[in-house]
Formats: structure tokens, sequence, C-alpha cells
């Protein structure tokens, strides 16, 4: 018994240049399923998803967390307990819970220093919400740290429309694509980082590393069945395909399309995709590749890959090639299912406020018309709560826009400089995307049958997009670009909507909500001053 505690002693204390082979590779077991009372424990474990050994924040030891799963209408209450402790990573904490509107909770949303003070150490949150007229594909995550704080959540509609082109929808069918570091996040702080491989549900092979086992998705032939693509990448976008299987789009980011049949989906961080897959090829092994859109990627030799294995195929890696698209996802061609049309009177400009965000980079900061975002030392929604309403008297300044209530807002946000394409995200709020960035149909803009989504590419430098929404949820909500590292560097405001309703449409703020703030004071012992992005949180 002593000797198996040395081993195990050893192996977590093993330098982080180490690597395990394929028979040594660590159990990569697909994570449990939670209901939607439930409790999350974030702690620090070290794993190896593609081979590398390092340590990790993880949700209940596990990464990709464990499935949140939800019926249409359900309440949640999540209780998120910080038991971080290693001092190598960052010990504060918060959860968002991505594409979740929070209406009338803006509270619950888990953006530290905009809706909230962090989780400190050995303390915990309880998020209490609901989402009535919400279903579709979700996900959860620590937006600051790229250390592993992260899982996928669905909500499933009893009704759903689409029903009756599927007959399996369950944990099997959620597929999770996230980049990995070998480096840890507070360690690349500053530099540009470069993910080194693309996990699929968990698991993955990087560049001169060991053939670790793949994640293995398994199908019966003549079934269908609903993928749940949730990209959960710090950075990456990637395009992703099934060989010798098209693929029909039915839903973006909890909304639902029109369908849409495509061989290779172009997927940004944070964006979720349902897509139709018919088992209708012959029993064999084929290649799932989610090629990122890094130097010199590859779907060869399981690199970026996973197996999709027909139900009787031998336990193998796939004899075929992957073969190039030639009908790739274009989002111009995604429609909106339900109520299409954006909101307000179509024509560039027509909305009730217009808002135009200009994005640059000076140094190694990004800066939206001006400012680089810094997080302010108290929660903007605390601000509000105890009674800041104009802009001139919120902090970050220059980061807060205030939108009068129950009004079409059209942004429309340009990019010059490197690091594109910046997918973008709003809480609070899914918006119709009028004019997608970085397609050959870029100049057109569409008010009659836009895609509706809550996180879009706004391309390049020198490209831009334009989204429309509707300011009917009171309370402070973040816009900001995806990339962890670029939100770390400055790429965020605030939309701060109907802040003088705030009080009254969020209150009362629960006693642990305004404990949080006292208990985090306490922790710092000292002044805080925040880097840009927060600490650990989706900021």
């Amino acid at each position: 018994m002593i000797i198996l505690l040395l081993i195990a002693s050893f192996i977590s204390s093993i330098n982080a240049t180490s690597v395990v082979s394929r028979s040594q590779s660590y159990p990569l077991s697909q994570p449990a399923v939670h209901g939607p009372k439930t409790r999350l424990t974030i702690g620090n474990k070290v794993i190896a998803p593609d081979g590398f050994i390092r340590p990790a924040t993880l949700v209940d030891g596990v990464f990709p967390g464990p499935l949140i799963a939800a019926q249409k209408g359900d309440h949640f209450d999540i209780e998120v307990v910080n038991k971080l402790k290693d001092d190598k990573m960052f010990r504060l904490t918060s959860v968002h819970w991505h594409g979740i509107s929070q209406n009338r909770t803006n509270y619950a949303d888990g953006t530290s220093f905009v809706t909230q003070c962090p989780i400190t150490p050995d303390h915990s949150f309880l998020h209490s919400f609901s989402a009535p007229n919400q279903a579709g594909t979700f996900w959860y995550h620590s937006h600051y740290s790229c250390d592993g704080l992260r899982g996928p959540m669905v909500i499933y509609d009893p009704h759903d429309p689409w029903a009756y082109l599927y007959d399996v929808d369950d944990a099997s069918t959620v597929i999770t694509l996230a980049d990995w570091y070998h480096d840890m996040a507070k360690d690349l702080r500053g530099k540009i980082a470069v993910a080194n491989s693309m996990l699929i549900n968990g698991r993955g092979r990087y560049a001169g590393g060991p053939e670790h086992t793949l994640s293995v998705i398994s199908v019966e032939q003549g079934k269908r069945y609903r993928f749940r693509l949730v990209q959960m990448s710090c950075d990456s976008n990637v395009q992703f395909s099934i060989g010798g299987h098209n693929l029909t789009v039915i839903e973006a980011d909890g909304q639902l399309t029109e369908r849409l049949e495509v061989d290779q989906l172009q997927i940004f961080a944070s964006q979720r995709y349902s897509v139709i897959l018919v088992a209708d090829q012959p029993v064999d092994n084929y290649w799932i590749c989610s090629l990122p859109n890094m130097a010199n990627a590859t779907c060869d030799g399981g690199m970026n890959s996973a197996i999709l294995r027909y139900k009787g195929a031998p336990m193998a890696d796939p004899t075929t090639v992957n073969t190039s698209s030639i009908n790739p996802l274009n989002e111009t061609n995604l429609h909106a299912l339900i109520n299409p049309g954006a909101p307000g009177t179509p024509g560039y400009g027509n909305a009730d406020i217009n808002i135009n965000l200009e994005v640059s980079v000076s140094g190694l900061h990004f800066l939206v018309n001006g400012v680089s975002y810094q997080s302010p030392t108290v929660p903007v929604l605390l601000q509000i709560l105890t009674g800041a309403v104009d802009p001139s008297h919120m902090l970050p300044n220059g980061s807060v826009y205030i939108l009068e209530p129950n009004k079409v807002v059209e942004l429309t946000l340009t990019t010059t400089g490197p690091g594109g394409p910046h997918p973008i995200h709003l809480h609070g709020h899914a918006f119709d995307v009028v004019q997608s960035a970085g397609f050959a149909e870029n100049s057109t803009l569409n008010y009659a049958n836009p895609v509706r989504r809550d996180a879009v590419s706004a391309g390049s430098n020198g490209q831009r997009m334009v989204i429309r929404w509707v300011t009917d949820n009171s309370g402070p909500w973040f816009l900001h670009c995806h990339i962890d590292w670029h939100l770390e560097a400055g790429f965020a405001v605030v939309m701060a909507e109907s802040p003088s309703d705030t009080s009254t449409h969020v209150s009362p703020v629960p006693y642990e909500w305004d404990r949080l703030c006292p208990i985090y004071d306490h922790h710092e012992k000292k002044p805080h001053t925040l880097p840009a992005g927060g600490l650990d949180s989706d900021l």
C-alpha cells in the first residue's frame, strides 16, 4: 500500500514536460449527467487528455465537465463550490451559463466584476435561475482560465418541431470540441498562446506525442442521430466533418434553424450546432475531424480527430481518407425557423439605437472605440443597484454603454489589425445576424430571415458584422470576443440595459450574492486592481 501511495505521489509531481505512452494513458471516461439541481465542485487534478501530463482546473475532476441536462421549463439550482488549491493556477472562480438569457436573474450570469464578485476558495455560490422559453444546446465555463473548467449543458424540448428527424438525442450524442494547452493559463498571460491539440470529448493527440486513445462515438446502421456540437475552445475555430456522411443543421446556439445540409461546418469558439446524421453507410469506422485554424494542422494519423464507429465494426482506427469539402456551411444560408426576421424597421441604420464599435490593436492590447477593457473594482451590477445610472458614473470608464428599454439595437462591429477572425458573444440575448463577416455575400444585409444566435464571427482585418436585438432584459450584459486571450487583452464592453429599471427587474438579489464581494474583499486583504478580463470568469 505504501508503495502504491509513493507511486501516486510521484505521478502527480511529474514535470509538465513528461508524456505518457498509449498503454499508460490516463482513463478519461465520459462524464456523468447532472440534472438542473446539482452541485459542481471546482478543483485541481493532474490529467493527460492528449497524452501530455499537466495539472488542470476541473469540474468534479473530469474534462469536459459533466453534462447538465434539463427539460424545457425546469428551474435550475446549481451550487458552484470552489475547492481550488493549486497556486500555480487561478484560485478565484465563477461560472457563466453560456446562452442562458437570465431574464430577471442577471446576478446569476456568472460574470465576475460585471454581475458578481468571484467565488473565493472554500466558498460557494448557488446559481438559481429559470429559462422558461429556452431549449437547445448551451454550455458552462470559466472564461479567464483556459485550464479546463468547461462543460456542456442541454435543455431538451419534449415538443421539438424537428423531433421527427432523429431517433437518438441523449448524452451519447453530445460532442465537445476544445483546444488544449500544455502551459497553464497563468504562464501564458501576455504571450501569444498557441494550442497544442484539439480534443473531441476530452481526448486527442498532439504533434510528436504518443498515439493517445481517441474518443469513439457509437452509432447503429439505419438510425438517425442528433449530434449536439459544443465548441469550447479558448481560441481556435475549427472545420468539423464526419467522413462519408452529410450533416443537416437544425440549430445554432440554442435557436432552431431551417434545415440545411452540409458536409463541413466552420465552428467558432463558444458556438454550438445541432446536426442530424443518418447512419446509412456501410458498417465501418469513420474519421471525425475537428481541424483547427493552426499552422500545419491536419487530421491525418488521428490528429484533431475522433472515431465514428458503427455497431459491428472492428475496434480499430478508420482506414478511410478525409476528403475535401464540396458543400461547407455558409452562415448566410442559415435562417431562423421560429419568428424569422430581424426586429425593427429594415434598412441599415434604421434601428432605435445604432452603435458602431471599432476594434483596433495597440501593442498587446485590444481597444474598442479607443478603450481597452479593464475590470472594475466593483461589479457593474452592484454599481447600478447602489444608484449609478449614468455611464460617466460607471466603471470601467469608457467601456459601459447605456441602452434604453424596449428599443431595437443595431450594432456594427469592425476590426483592424491582427488576431481575427473574432467570435463575438453577447450575454443576456440572442441576436439576429443581419450581416455575416467573412463570406462572399458579406456585402448583403439580410433583415428578412437571418440566422439568430448568441455568438458570431466579426471576421478579420477590415471586415464587419451587423447584429440586432431588442432591449427587453434589464441589467448589465457583457459583449466580448470569445477568444479568451483577446478578452484578457481588453476586447470587451458592457451593455447596461435600462439601469434605472434594474433594481426593480432583478431585485431582491440573494443574500449569498450580497456576501460574495465582502468575502472576496476579505480574501484579498487589500484594494484590488484586476487585469483585463477579470479573474477566472466569463468577462
